[in-house]
Parts: C-alpha cells; structure tokens; sequence
C-alpha cells in the first residue's frame, strides 16, 4: 500500500529555510503529478505547490510563489520542497501526496504523519 514519509521540518526564524522531503513507497511517483499541501491549527488542510510527473511543470499557491519550490527525484521516489523566506503564517504541518490527474486534489485518502514547519519571529 502506498506510504509517504515526510521530513525535514523544524523550527526556524522568520526569514530563514528549510528543505521538506517527502518518501514515498508502495506506489512509484513517476506516473503522478504530486503535491505539497499544510495544515496550521484550527484551519483547513491547503494546497501549496504541485509539479508534474515530468517536473517540466510547477504550479504553487499565491502565498508562496516566489519563496517555495517545489522539486522530484522519481528515480529516489522522492519530492521536496524547498522554502526560503519564510513567514510567520508559513507555520503548518505539511504534508505530501500522489495527486489526481492534473488537478490538485490528492488521489488517495492516505495522508502521511506530516512534517512541524514552525516559524518564529
């Protein structure tokens, strides 16, 4: 069955970086366009960033263009995200999945345990 491992999150000051990595298993990403998505407490899981099955094609939400990118090693069944200039309200769980076709909704109800991004000012 299909599993996703993220990491690489943490505490860190507002203007600094961090570099999310999430493992996936069970499934090959190749095939899947995938996504990065975050949950702060009290609010709705949100979509970050998406990028295609060939990585030719990156999409992210307004907050964060400019600051965040998002990038796949299909040969590793890996996808990152690599966050720079980070906000206060960038403070999340985030969280990666496989994505349904071209849209930006998760293909599988299978959530991973996430990764704390936490900023402080």
């Amino acid at each position: 069955q299909v599993q996703l491992v993220e990491s690489g999150g943490g505490l860190v000051q507002a203007g600094g970086s961090l570099r999310l990595s999430c493992a996936a298993s069970g499934r090959t990403i190749s095939s899947y366009n995938m996504g990065w998505f975050r949950q702060a407490p009290g609010k709705e899981r949100e979509f970050v960033a998406d990028i295609s099955w060939t990585g030719a094609r990156t999409n992210y939400t307004d907050s964060v263009k400019g600051r965040f990118t998002i990038s796949r090693d299909n040969a590793k069944n890996t996808v990152y995200l690599q966050m720079n200039s980070l906000k206060l309200e960038d403070t999340a769980v985030y969280y990666c999945n496989y994505l349904r076709g071209s849209t930006v909704q998760a293909r599988f109800d299978y959530w991973g345990q996430g990764t704390q991004v936490t900023v402080s000012s």
